[in-house]
């Protein structure tokens, strides 16, 4: 369970009056998540989920409350955060930020169909052309300087393919710096695993955590969510599920030619970025309560992308 920061149950009972909500019923942490701590939440009014957030700066927070806000208003199924009576959304418990967002219906799917990757590539780019006008500016703090540094501090601790494979990554950086900006922008969610997505059968009902969200290409953005989607156990690309993604997101925002050349290289800087966060999260001193992501997984992934052609984007005519 991914729970850094026990609750005791006065301390929740106190820091949720004021949103008057009703008499706490019951509460438990949640297992899915590496890097906050979550709990659902039971109130008389309803089903709730609290959030500490234990990585980042506290400064980036109201990015995320006023994304998710907008995100909202445009009608996408997000976990918007809450107002207390104050109208403060964000708050502190235990000496951590914190917020109160609805409990969204739907579970989690393990084996994805084509029609959830239809899905999630519709809810994408809805995502995005909710904010591709005027995105809220916030670069990602996994940029491709932090990437760079990382990859440069492990390279030692690798050997054989996977230093192989992780040199001829970082080989790749220093051309992708000036193409990324001339790319078309929008706000990102940046992480759109299956662990942060809900459906009610086959159809998407909620889509949460926003922890990682920027401003950035929004084919960067596609990319993550094609990388967890669509990849088959050894690491290759399912064709169906990828065709199915894509021509969902396509079908809302049309791809254009110019966002062609760079789709192997950016399947491939999201493989990386992810490789690389894994293998620091392995190294963090955790206790038994947390889940830790196996870091093979996204450098199989990246071996498969620099050894295989990638899906066409289906481009606009």
């Amino acid at each position: 369970m991914s729970v850094y920061t026990p609750l005791q149950r006065d301390v929740l009972e106190a820091f949720l009056a004021p949103y008057r909500l009703g008499r706490l019923k019951a509460f438990r942490g949640i297992a899915e998540g590496t890097e906050n701590s979550n709990f659902f939440v039971s109130l008389e009014a309803g089903e709730y989920v609290l959030t500490l957030v234990e990585r980042g700066e506290q400064h980036d927070l109201p990015f995320v409350v006023a994304l998710l806000a907008r995100l909202h208003q445009a009608h996408l199924p997000v976990a918007f955060a809450i107002p207390a009576a104050d109208g403060q959304a964000l708050r502190e418990l235990a000496g951590k930020p914190a917020l109160l967002q609805p409990r969204l219906p739907g579970r989690h799917v393990q084996q994805a169909n084509a029609q959830h990757c239809r899905e999630i590539g519709g809810f994408l780019a809805r995502l995005h052309l909710a904010t591709a006008t005027a995105p809220l500016h916030k670069p990602s703090d996994r940029d491709l300087n932090w990437m760079h540094a990382a990859g440069l501090q492990r390279l030692p601790q690798l050997s054989g393919q996977a230093r192989s494979l992780l040199q001829d990554s970082l080989a790749e950086l220093p051309g992708l710096a000036s193409v990324l900006g001339e790319l078309p922008q929008a706000n990102l969610h940046a992480d759109l695993f299956r662990d942060n997505v809900l459906f009610d059968g086959n159809q998407l009902s909620g889509v949460i955590d926003f922890y990682n969200a920027c401003s950035g290409p929004m084919l960067y953005d596609l990319a993550i969510a094609l990388n967890d989607w669509c990849s088959r156990a050894d690491g290759s690309l399912d064709h169906a599920l990828s065709q199915a993604l894509l021509a969902g997101y396509a079908v809302v925002r049309p791809l254009h030619s110019d966002e062609v050349t760079y789709w192997p290289r950016m399947l491939r800087l999201a493989c990386l970025r992810f490789w690389l966060s894994r293998l620091l999260a392995a190294e963090q001193p955790r206790s038994a309560a947390v889940l830790v992501k196996d870091p093979a997984e996204f450098q199989q992934r990246l071996a498969q992308r620099f050894a295989s052609a990638p899906p066409n984007l289906p481009l606009a005519l």
